[in-house]
Protein backbone atom coordinates (compact mmCIF):
# COMPACT_ATOMS: atom_id res chain seq x y z
CA UNK A 1 0.00 0.00 0.00
CA UNK A 2 0.98 3.60 -0.60
CA UNK A 3 -0.05 4.34 2.96
CA UNK A 4 -0.11 8.13 3.00
CA UNK A 5 -2.22 8.38 -0.16
CA UNK A 6 -4.52 5.48 0.68
CA UNK A 7 -8.12 6.37 1.43
CA UNK A 8 -9.47 6.37 4.95
CA UNK A 9 -11.63 3.39 4.02
CA UNK A 10 -8.61 1.46 2.71
CA UNK A 11 -6.50 2.28 5.77
CA UNK A 12 -9.21 1.19 8.19
CA UNK A 13 -9.69 -2.07 6.27
CA UNK A 14 -5.94 -2.76 6.16
CA UNK A 15 -5.64 -2.25 9.94
CA UNK A 16 -8.75 -4.33 10.60
CA UNK A 17 -7.41 -7.16 8.39
CA UNK A 18 -3.98 -6.93 10.11
CA UNK A 19 -2.15 -6.11 6.89
CA UNK A 20 -0.64 -3.14 8.69
CA UNK A 21 -0.70 -1.95 12.28
CA UNK A 22 -2.02 1.36 13.56
CA UNK A 23 1.53 2.25 14.64
CA UNK A 24 2.82 1.59 11.12
CA UNK A 25 0.11 3.83 9.67
CA UNK A 26 0.95 6.57 12.18
CA UNK A 27 4.68 6.32 11.46
CA UNK A 28 4.03 6.68 7.73
CA UNK A 29 2.05 9.89 8.22
CA UNK A 30 4.55 11.31 10.71
CA UNK A 31 7.33 10.66 8.18
CA UNK A 32 5.33 12.44 5.48
CA UNK A 33 4.80 15.42 7.80
CA UNK A 34 8.52 15.50 8.60
CA UNK A 35 9.35 15.32 4.90
CA UNK A 36 7.04 18.02 3.56
CA UNK A 37 5.63 20.23 6.29
CA UNK A 38 8.55 22.65 6.45
CA UNK A 39 7.75 23.76 2.90
CA UNK A 40 3.95 23.53 3.04
CA UNK A 41 3.41 24.62 6.68
CA UNK A 42 0.06 22.88 6.99
CA UNK A 43 0.59 21.18 10.37
CA UNK A 44 1.05 23.63 13.25
CA UNK A 45 0.66 21.53 16.43
CA UNK A 46 1.91 17.94 16.49
CA UNK A 47 1.41 15.52 19.40
CA UNK A 48 3.57 12.50 18.58
CA UNK A 49 3.54 10.92 22.04
CA UNK A 50 -0.23 10.93 22.59
CA UNK A 51 -0.85 9.79 19.03
CA UNK A 52 1.59 6.89 19.44
CA UNK A 53 -0.03 5.88 22.73
CA UNK A 54 -3.46 5.82 21.06
CA UNK A 55 -2.12 3.87 18.08
CA UNK A 56 -0.56 1.30 20.42
CA UNK A 57 -3.85 0.93 22.27
CA UNK A 58 -5.61 0.42 18.94
CA UNK A 59 -3.18 -2.38 18.11
CA UNK A 60 -3.63 -3.95 21.53
CA UNK A 61 -7.41 -3.89 21.03
CA UNK A 62 -6.96 -5.46 17.60
CA UNK A 63 -4.87 -8.24 19.12
CA UNK A 64 -7.75 -8.97 21.54
CA UNK A 65 -10.21 -9.04 18.66
CA UNK A 66 -11.87 -5.77 19.65
CA UNK A 67 -12.88 -3.27 16.98
CA UNK A 68 -12.99 0.32 18.25
CA UNK A 69 -15.07 1.60 15.34
CA UNK A 70 -14.99 2.42 11.62
CA UNK A 71 -11.80 4.50 12.07
CA UNK A 72 -9.95 1.92 14.20
CA UNK A 73 -6.30 3.02 14.29
CA UNK A 74 -6.57 5.58 11.47
CA UNK A 75 -4.42 8.69 12.14
CA UNK A 76 -5.89 12.08 11.28
CA UNK A 77 -5.40 15.82 11.70
CA UNK A 78 -7.91 18.50 12.61
CA UNK A 79 -8.26 22.16 11.72
CA UNK A 80 -6.97 24.38 14.54
CA UNK A 81 -10.43 25.51 15.59
CA UNK A 82 -11.86 22.35 17.19
CA UNK A 83 -11.56 22.28 20.97
CA UNK A 84 -9.32 19.36 21.98
CA UNK A 85 -8.33 18.28 25.46
CA UNK A 86 -4.57 18.06 25.87
CA UNK A 87 -3.83 19.89 22.61
CA UNK A 88 -3.83 23.63 21.96
CA UNK A 89 -6.63 25.29 20.00
CA UNK A 90 -5.52 28.74 18.82
CA UNK A 91 -7.35 29.74 15.60
CA UNK A 92 -4.09 31.55 14.81
CA UNK A 93 -4.96 34.26 17.34
CA UNK A 94 -2.17 35.36 19.74
CA UNK A 95 -4.45 35.74 22.82
CA UNK A 96 -5.36 32.04 22.38
CA UNK A 97 -1.75 30.91 21.84
CA UNK A 98 -1.70 28.67 24.93
CA UNK A 99 -5.39 27.80 25.21
CA UNK A 100 -6.14 24.13 25.89
CA UNK A 101 -9.79 23.14 26.25
CA UNK A 102 -10.95 21.15 29.26
CA UNK A 103 -12.69 18.62 27.04
CA UNK A 104 -13.01 17.54 23.43
CA UNK A 105 -15.74 19.00 21.25
CA UNK A 106 -18.54 16.57 20.30
CA UNK A 107 -17.06 16.12 16.81
CA UNK A 108 -13.63 15.28 18.24
CA UNK A 109 -15.20 12.88 20.73
CA UNK A 110 -17.02 11.07 17.93
CA UNK A 111 -13.91 10.73 15.79
CA UNK A 112 -11.95 9.32 18.72
CA UNK A 113 -14.83 7.03 19.74
CA UNK A 114 -14.82 5.69 16.17
CA UNK A 115 -11.19 4.65 16.73
CA UNK A 116 -9.42 7.57 15.07
CA UNK A 117 -5.95 8.64 16.25
CA UNK A 118 -5.70 12.43 16.45
CA UNK A 119 -2.17 13.37 15.44
CA UNK A 120 -1.99 17.11 14.81
CA UNK A 121 -3.75 20.42 14.23
CA UNK A 122 -3.65 22.26 10.89
CA UNK A 123 -3.28 25.92 10.06
CA UNK A 124 -6.04 28.50 9.60
CA UNK A 125 -6.64 32.14 8.82
CA UNK A 126 -6.54 34.30 11.94
CA UNK A 127 -9.86 33.78 13.75
CA UNK A 128 -11.01 31.97 10.55
CA UNK A 129 -11.49 35.40 8.99
CA UNK A 130 -9.87 35.12 5.53
CA UNK A 131 -9.57 32.97 2.40
CA UNK A 132 -5.83 32.53 2.87
CA UNK A 133 -4.46 30.54 5.80
CA UNK A 134 -1.98 32.93 7.38
CA UNK A 135 -1.69 34.14 10.98
CA UNK A 136 0.76 35.74 13.44
CA UNK A 137 1.33 32.50 15.37
CA UNK A 138 2.22 30.06 12.61
CA UNK A 139 2.66 32.03 9.38
CA UNK A 140 1.16 31.06 6.06
CA UNK A 141 0.28 27.73 4.52
CA UNK A 142 1.45 27.11 0.95
CA UNK A 143 -0.30 25.15 -1.75
CA UNK A 144 1.38 21.77 -2.43
CA UNK A 145 0.76 22.25 -6.16
CA UNK A 146 2.69 25.55 -6.17
CA UNK A 147 4.26 26.87 -2.98
CA UNK A 148 4.02 30.46 -4.24
CA UNK A 149 0.22 30.20 -4.13
CA UNK A 150 -2.34 30.00 -1.36
CA UNK A 151 -4.03 26.80 -0.24
CA UNK A 152 -7.14 28.85 0.53
CA UNK A 153 -8.85 29.53 3.83
CA UNK A 154 -9.94 29.27 6.39
CA UNK A 155 -9.49 25.46 6.16
CA UNK A 156 -6.32 25.90 4.10
CA UNK A 157 -4.06 23.89 6.38
CA UNK A 158 -6.57 21.05 6.34
CA UNK A 159 -6.80 20.97 2.54
CA UNK A 160 -3.03 21.28 2.07
CA UNK A 161 -2.27 18.52 4.58
CA UNK A 162 -4.74 16.23 2.86
CA UNK A 163 -3.39 17.05 -0.59
CA UNK A 164 0.21 16.45 0.52
CA UNK A 165 -0.50 13.07 2.13
CA UNK A 166 -0.12 14.24 5.74
CA UNK A 167 -3.59 12.99 6.73
CA UNK A 168 -6.26 10.76 5.16
CA UNK A 169 -9.14 13.08 6.07
CA UNK A 170 -9.97 16.34 7.83
CA UNK A 171 -12.95 18.18 9.29
CA UNK A 172 -13.20 21.85 8.38
CA UNK A 173 -15.58 24.68 9.11
CA UNK A 174 -17.50 26.57 6.45
CA UNK A 175 -19.29 29.87 7.00
CA UNK A 176 -18.40 31.46 3.67
CA UNK A 177 -16.94 28.75 1.42
CA UNK A 178 -14.21 27.91 3.95
CA UNK A 179 -14.25 24.15 3.26
CA UNK A 180 -15.05 24.17 -0.43
CA UNK A 181 -12.67 26.94 -1.60
CA UNK A 182 -9.52 25.36 -0.05
CA UNK A 183 -10.64 21.94 -1.28
CA UNK A 184 -10.92 23.36 -4.80
CA UNK A 185 -7.54 25.12 -4.59
CA UNK A 186 -5.80 21.91 -3.44
CA UNK A 187 -7.67 19.45 -5.66
CA UNK A 188 -9.45 17.46 -2.95
CA UNK A 189 -13.11 16.88 -2.05
CA UNK A 190 -14.87 18.98 0.59
CA UNK A 191 -18.46 18.82 1.83
CA UNK A 192 -20.48 21.57 3.49
CA UNK A 193 -23.50 19.72 4.89
CA UNK A 194 -26.95 21.14 5.39
CA UNK A 195 -26.98 23.73 8.15
CA UNK A 196 -27.62 22.15 11.59
CA UNK A 197 -26.50 18.70 10.42
CA UNK A 198 -23.20 18.60 12.41
CA UNK A 199 -22.66 20.00 15.90
CA UNK A 200 -21.10 23.45 16.21
CA UNK A 201 -20.46 22.96 19.93
CA UNK A 202 -16.75 23.33 20.65
CA UNK A 203 -16.09 24.30 17.03
CA UNK A 204 -14.34 27.48 18.15
CA UNK A 205 -12.14 28.07 21.23
CA UNK A 206 -14.05 29.54 24.15
CA UNK A 207 -11.75 30.35 27.08
CA UNK A 208 -14.28 32.71 28.67
CA UNK A 209 -17.41 30.59 28.46
CA UNK A 210 -19.36 33.25 26.54
CA UNK A 211 -22.70 32.29 24.92
CA UNK A 212 -22.29 30.65 21.53
CA UNK A 213 -22.86 33.40 18.97
CA UNK A 214 -22.51 31.59 15.62
CA UNK A 215 -25.73 29.65 15.16
CA UNK A 216 -26.55 30.16 11.47
CA UNK A 217 -24.84 29.57 8.11
CA UNK A 218 -21.71 28.00 9.64
CA UNK A 219 -21.22 24.25 9.15
CA UNK A 220 -18.67 21.58 9.97
CA UNK A 221 -17.91 19.06 7.27
CA UNK A 222 -15.34 16.55 6.02
CA UNK A 223 -12.52 16.92 3.50
CA UNK A 224 -11.11 13.81 1.83
CA UNK A 225 -9.47 12.49 -1.32
CA UNK A 226 -12.55 10.57 -2.48
CA UNK A 227 -16.30 10.62 -2.07
CA UNK A 228 -16.54 7.38 -0.08
CA UNK A 229 -14.42 8.93 2.67
CA UNK A 230 -16.63 12.01 2.78
CA UNK A 231 -19.61 9.72 3.37
CA UNK A 232 -17.76 7.72 6.03
CA UNK A 233 -16.70 10.78 8.04
CA UNK A 234 -20.08 12.49 7.70
CA UNK A 235 -21.71 9.37 9.13
CA UNK A 236 -19.39 9.56 12.15
CA UNK A 237 -19.77 13.26 12.98
CA UNK A 238 -23.36 14.11 12.00
CA UNK A 239 -26.47 14.13 14.18
CA UNK A 240 -27.73 15.33 17.59
CA UNK A 241 -25.17 15.20 20.39
CA UNK A 242 -26.74 16.67 23.50
CA UNK A 243 -24.67 19.87 23.22
CA UNK A 244 -25.84 21.80 20.15
CA UNK A 245 -29.59 22.29 20.60
CA UNK A 246 -30.01 23.57 17.04
CA UNK A 247 -29.23 20.16 15.51
CA UNK A 248 -32.05 18.51 13.59
CA UNK A 249 -32.75 14.80 14.28
CA UNK A 250 -32.58 13.91 10.60
CA UNK A 251 -30.91 10.52 10.07
CA UNK A 252 -27.86 10.23 7.82
CA UNK A 253 -28.68 7.63 5.21
CA UNK A 254 -26.16 5.41 3.47
CA UNK A 255 -24.70 6.75 0.23
CA UNK A 256 -26.70 5.26 -2.66
CA UNK A 257 -25.21 3.75 -5.82
CA UNK A 258 -26.66 5.87 -8.61
CA UNK A 259 -26.78 5.45 -12.38
CA UNK A 260 -26.06 8.65 -14.28
CA UNK A 261 -28.87 7.76 -16.68
CA UNK A 262 -31.40 8.27 -13.89
CA UNK A 263 -30.18 11.76 -12.91
CA UNK A 264 -31.24 15.24 -13.90
CA UNK A 265 -28.34 17.70 -13.55
CA UNK A 266 -28.63 21.42 -14.23
CA UNK A 267 -25.53 23.54 -14.69
CA UNK A 268 -24.58 27.19 -14.40
CA UNK A 269 -21.16 28.20 -15.82
CA UNK A 270 -21.50 31.47 -13.87
CA UNK A 271 -23.97 33.41 -11.72
CA UNK A 272 -25.16 36.78 -12.99
CA UNK A 273 -22.71 39.49 -11.99
CA UNK A 274 -20.24 37.04 -10.40
CA UNK A 275 -16.77 36.91 -12.03
CA UNK A 276 -15.31 33.54 -12.97
CA UNK A 277 -12.21 32.43 -14.88
CA UNK A 278 -12.83 31.22 -18.41
CA UNK A 279 -11.19 27.87 -17.69
CA UNK A 280 -13.54 27.26 -14.76
CA UNK A 281 -16.55 28.23 -16.87
CA UNK A 282 -15.32 25.86 -19.58
CA UNK A 283 -14.82 23.07 -17.02
CA UNK A 284 -18.48 23.35 -15.97
CA UNK A 285 -19.65 23.27 -19.59
CA UNK A 286 -17.34 20.39 -20.55
CA UNK A 287 -18.39 18.24 -17.59
CA UNK A 288 -22.05 18.99 -18.37
CA UNK A 289 -21.52 17.73 -21.94
CA UNK A 290 -19.78 14.60 -20.70
CA UNK A 291 -22.63 13.91 -18.28
CA UNK A 292 -25.12 14.27 -21.09
CA UNK A 293 -23.10 11.90 -23.29
CA UNK A 294 -23.08 9.40 -20.41
CA UNK A 295 -26.87 9.40 -20.34
CA UNK A 296 -27.78 11.95 -17.69
CA UNK A 297 -30.52 14.49 -18.38
CA UNK A 298 -28.60 17.78 -18.49
CA UNK A 299 -29.72 21.34 -19.13
CA UNK A 300 -28.56 24.84 -18.34
CA UNK A 301 -30.06 26.10 -15.09
CA UNK A 302 -32.72 28.74 -14.77
CA UNK A 303 -31.63 30.04 -11.40
CA UNK A 304 -34.13 31.45 -8.89
CA UNK A 305 -35.05 35.08 -9.46
CA UNK A 306 -32.97 36.30 -6.52
CA UNK A 307 -30.54 39.17 -6.18
CA UNK A 308 -27.55 37.03 -5.25
CA UNK A 309 -25.39 40.07 -4.55
CA UNK A 310 -27.99 41.21 -2.05
CA UNK A 311 -28.07 37.72 -0.53
CA UNK A 312 -24.31 37.97 0.06
CA UNK A 313 -24.78 41.39 1.65
CA UNK A 314 -27.58 40.11 3.87
CA UNK A 315 -25.50 37.07 4.84
CA UNK A 316 -22.66 39.36 5.86
CA UNK A 317 -25.08 41.45 7.93
CA UNK A 318 -26.31 38.34 9.75
CA UNK A 319 -22.74 37.30 10.51
CA UNK A 320 -22.05 40.78 11.85
CA UNK A 321 -25.08 40.64 14.15
CA UNK A 322 -24.12 37.20 15.47
CA UNK A 323 -20.58 38.34 16.22
CA UNK A 324 -21.89 41.47 17.90
CA UNK A 325 -24.11 39.38 20.18
CA UNK A 326 -21.16 37.17 21.15
CA UNK A 327 -19.01 40.05 22.43
CA UNK A 328 -18.34 39.99 26.20
CA UNK A 329 -19.59 43.58 26.43
CA UNK A 330 -22.45 44.83 24.23
CA UNK A 331 -21.87 47.92 22.05
CA UNK A 332 -23.24 51.28 23.15
CA UNK A 333 -25.93 51.05 20.45
CA UNK A 334 -26.75 47.35 19.95
CA UNK A 335 -28.61 46.21 16.86
CA UNK A 336 -32.39 46.16 17.54
CA UNK A 337 -33.93 42.71 17.74
CA UNK A 338 -36.40 43.78 15.05
CA UNK A 339 -33.52 44.00 12.54
CA UNK A 340 -32.50 40.44 13.38
CA UNK A 341 -35.99 39.14 12.59
CA UNK A 342 -36.16 41.22 9.42
CA UNK A 343 -32.87 39.66 8.31
CA UNK A 344 -34.17 36.17 9.07
CA UNK A 345 -37.30 36.91 7.03
CA UNK A 346 -35.20 37.89 4.01
CA UNK A 347 -33.18 34.71 4.41
CA UNK A 348 -36.32 32.57 4.58
CA UNK A 349 -37.38 33.88 1.18
CA UNK A 350 -34.05 32.86 -0.33
CA UNK A 351 -34.12 29.41 1.29
CA UNK A 352 -37.61 28.71 -0.04
CA UNK A 353 -36.71 29.93 -3.53
CA UNK A 354 -33.79 27.53 -3.70
CA UNK A 355 -35.92 24.70 -2.32
CA UNK A 356 -38.42 25.22 -5.13
CA UNK A 357 -35.51 25.27 -7.60
CA UNK A 358 -34.24 21.87 -6.41
CA UNK A 359 -37.68 20.29 -6.81
CA UNK A 360 -36.89 20.24 -10.55
CA UNK A 361 -33.45 18.64 -10.49
CA UNK A 362 -31.17 16.28 -8.61
CA UNK A 363 -28.24 18.68 -8.37
CA UNK A 364 -26.78 21.96 -9.59
CA UNK A 365 -23.28 21.97 -11.10
CA UNK A 366 -21.53 25.36 -10.91
CA UNK A 367 -18.22 27.04 -9.93
CA UNK A 368 -17.04 26.89 -6.33
CA UNK A 369 -14.76 29.95 -6.65
CA UNK A 370 -14.04 32.61 -9.25
CA UNK A 371 -10.44 31.46 -9.77
CA UNK A 372 -7.98 28.68 -9.06
CA UNK A 373 -5.29 29.11 -6.38
CA UNK A 374 -3.82 32.62 -6.62
CA UNK A 375 -0.40 33.93 -5.51
CA UNK A 376 -0.03 34.87 -1.84
CA UNK A 377 -1.09 38.46 -1.25
CA UNK A 378 -2.32 40.88 1.39
CA UNK A 379 -6.03 40.38 2.16
CA UNK A 380 -8.09 42.83 0.16
CA UNK A 381 -5.68 42.94 -2.78
CA UNK A 382 -7.58 42.72 -6.09
CA UNK A 383 -7.35 39.24 -7.64
CA UNK A 384 -6.62 38.81 -11.33
CA UNK A 385 -9.19 36.68 -13.12
CA UNK A 386 -8.34 36.29 -16.81
CA UNK A 387 -6.07 39.35 -16.53
CA UNK A 388 -8.85 41.52 -15.11
CA UNK A 389 -8.73 42.69 -11.52
CA UNK A 390 -11.67 41.53 -9.42
CA UNK A 391 -12.63 42.31 -5.83
CA UNK A 392 -10.86 40.10 -3.29
CA UNK A 393 -14.12 39.91 -1.35
CA UNK A 394 -15.80 38.04 -4.23
CA UNK A 395 -13.51 35.03 -3.71
CA UNK A 396 -16.12 33.01 -1.74
CA UNK A 397 -19.21 34.29 -3.55
CA UNK A 398 -20.24 31.09 -5.37
CA UNK A 399 -19.98 29.07 -2.16
CA UNK A 400 -21.34 31.69 0.25
CA UNK A 401 -24.66 31.75 -1.64
CA UNK A 402 -25.32 28.28 -0.20
CA UNK A 403 -24.19 29.18 3.30
CA UNK A 404 -26.90 31.81 3.18
CA UNK A 405 -29.48 29.30 1.93
CA UNK A 406 -28.22 26.42 4.11
CA UNK A 407 -28.12 23.87 1.27
CA UNK A 408 -25.56 21.05 1.16
CA UNK A 409 -22.76 21.68 -1.32
CA UNK A 410 -19.52 19.92 -2.12
CA UNK A 411 -16.37 20.76 -4.02
CA UNK A 412 -15.09 18.11 -6.42
CA UNK A 413 -11.77 18.23 -8.31
CA UNK A 414 -12.09 18.48 -12.10
CA UNK A 415 -8.68 18.33 -13.79
CA UNK A 416 -6.22 21.27 -13.95
CA UNK A 417 -5.93 24.70 -15.53
CA UNK A 418 -3.18 25.89 -17.91
CA UNK A 419 -0.84 26.49 -14.95
CA UNK A 420 -1.29 22.93 -13.72
CA UNK A 421 -3.43 24.03 -10.76
CA UNK A 422 -6.51 22.06 -9.70
CA UNK A 423 -9.95 23.24 -10.84
CA UNK A 424 -12.74 22.62 -8.34
CA UNK A 425 -16.42 22.58 -9.24
CA UNK A 426 -19.41 22.78 -6.92
CA UNK A 427 -22.30 20.34 -6.69
CA UNK A 428 -25.35 21.52 -4.73
CA UNK A 429 -28.51 19.66 -3.71
CA UNK A 430 -31.75 19.90 -1.79
CA UNK A 431 -31.55 20.44 1.98
CA UNK A 432 -30.90 17.23 3.96
CA UNK A 433 -29.91 15.39 0.76
CA UNK A 434 -26.20 14.92 1.56
CA UNK A 435 -26.25 11.16 1.03
CA UNK A 436 -27.83 11.48 -2.40
CA UNK A 437 -25.53 14.37 -3.28
CA UNK A 438 -22.53 12.22 -2.37
CA UNK A 439 -23.95 9.40 -4.51
CA UNK A 440 -24.19 11.81 -7.44
CA UNK A 441 -20.61 12.99 -6.88
CA UNK A 442 -19.41 9.37 -6.84
CA UNK A 443 -21.22 8.66 -10.11
CA UNK A 444 -19.64 11.78 -11.65
CA UNK A 445 -16.10 11.07 -10.37
CA UNK A 446 -14.98 8.91 -13.35
CA UNK A 447 -15.81 11.84 -15.64
CA UNK A 448 -14.47 14.67 -13.48
CA UNK A 449 -11.15 12.95 -12.83
CA UNK A 450 -11.04 12.94 -9.03
CA UNK A 451 -7.98 13.58 -6.84
CA UNK A 452 -4.51 13.57 -8.33
CA UNK A 453 -1.33 13.46 -6.28
CA UNK A 454 0.67 16.68 -6.70
CA UNK A 455 4.16 16.32 -8.20
CA UNK A 456 6.90 15.64 -5.67
CA UNK A 457 4.70 14.08 -3.00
Amino acid sequence: MDLVFSSTTELAAAIRDRKISAVEALDAYLAQIDRHNEAVNAVVTLDRETARARAEKADEAQARGDVLGPLHGVPFTLKDTHETSGMKTTVGFPPFADYVAREDSPVVLRLKAAGGVLTAKTNVATMLGDWQSDNPLFGRTNNPWDLSRTSGGSSGGAAAALCAGMTPFEVGTDMQDSIRLPAAFCGVYGLKPTEHRVSLAGAFPDPGGVPRGVRLMSCLGPLARNVEDLALILGVIAGPDGSDTDLAPVPVEGMPELDLKTLRIVFAPAFSGFPVAGEIRAAVENLARELQSAGATVEEARLPTLDLHDDLTQGGALIGMMLEAAQPEPPEEPTPVSRWFEALGRRDRSILAWERFFEGCDALLCPVAMTTAFPHCEPGTPIKVDDEEQSYWMLPAYGAVFNYSGHPALSLPCRQDRDGLPIGLQLVGKRWSESRLLGIAKAIAPLSGGFHRPPGY
